[in-house]
């Protein structure tokens, strides 16, 4: 496993308080936000801030991401061109569509090459936040391949398709399920959209269990309260990772005695279930649990 990603927080772009204190906060991902968080009067500003943060504050181990503008924007394109040179490890994409991810993709590989950047450095996060893009997700993902997830937008998709935003969620529910089935089908992650309401943190553990057995891989917070829940429902639990130990214990003491196939707890265990155990032990290796 390359990076663990279970919480990816939004932090405002033009906050220099909370850009600098962002990568000790627990999450495992911070995106720097360029979009719905600073006003227009001061998205210059705002990258030149984050721009001087990628490059002068100390993140840890955080994977860096910064959501610019929408590429038709006004700001998308010098967005592009001055965070580039900065190294994120991604971009997010607002509003993406195949159109958007090929072009960001070509502008970056430019920059990388002028900058003397290795290629293929810096990654591209689609933001499927319209019906349209929902049913276009695969369009999407494949029109770069610089794509490592895909984030569900949302509050953008319930005015798309004018319909209330729930704490249930029964409205985002087929396009949960489809962005998860299409991300699995790339192997790329599936994020989860943020939980609006920071202050309610039972209902925030309910949403990302909801999203989680979906297939949801992470989720998107948008305050630091919200990380601990977050980080815990994608975490394995010691149960979990108890019992994929033991199935791989038994693939290799069946190995051992040269049998093809083997049980555990009475149970046949079958291809299926050894992936799923190592994914587990994988994760909770990442999570330093095990």
């Amino acid at each position: 496993m390359a990076r663990l990603r279970r919480t990816m927080l939004f932090i405002p772009g033009n906050n220099p308080n909370m850009i600098q204190n962002a990568g000790i906060l627990g999450a495992d991902s911070i995106i720097l936000d360029l979009e719905d968080s600073v006003s227009i009067e001061e998205k210059d500003a705002a990258r030149d801030l984050v721009y001087n943060a990628l490059k002068y504050v100390d993140f840890y181990d955080c994977e860096i991401v910064v959501r610019i503008n929408s590429p038709s924007s006004l700001f998308g394109m010098e967005d592009i061109q001055v965070i580039t040179k900065a190294k994120p490890h991604a971009l997010m994409i607002p509003m993406a569509t195949s159109e958007d991810m090929e072009e960001v993709c070509k502008l970056v590989g430019e920059i990388e090459r002028k900058e003397g950047i290795l290629e293929n450095t810096i990654k591209l996060i689609p933001i499927a936040e319209t019906a349209y893009s929902i049913e276009n997700i695969s369009d999407i993902i494949s029109a770069s391949n610089r794509t490592i997830a895909v984030l569900l937008g949302a509050e953008d998709l319930t005015a798309d398709l004018e319909v209330t935003r729930t704490k249930e969620g029964q409205e985002i529910f087929y396009a949960r399920s489809r962005i998860a089935h299409i991300c699995k089908t790339y192997k790329i992650d599936a994020i989860d959209t943020p939980f609006a309401d920071v202050n309610d943190l039972e209902g925030l553990r309910k949403d990302t269990i909801r999203g989680k057995s979906l297939g949801m891989t992470a989720k998107a917070a948008i305050n630091p309260r919200q990380i601990d829940v977050i980080n815990e429902v994608f975490t394995p639990t010691m149960e979990e990772i108890e019992y994929a130990q033991n199935v791989i214990k038994a693939m290799e003491e069946a190995k051992r005695q040269g049998k093809g196939v083997f049980s555990y707890q009475g149970k046949m265990v079958d291809a299926p279930i050894i992936h799923r155990a190592e994914t587990i032990l994988k994760k909770a290796k990442a999570a330093g649990v095990i």
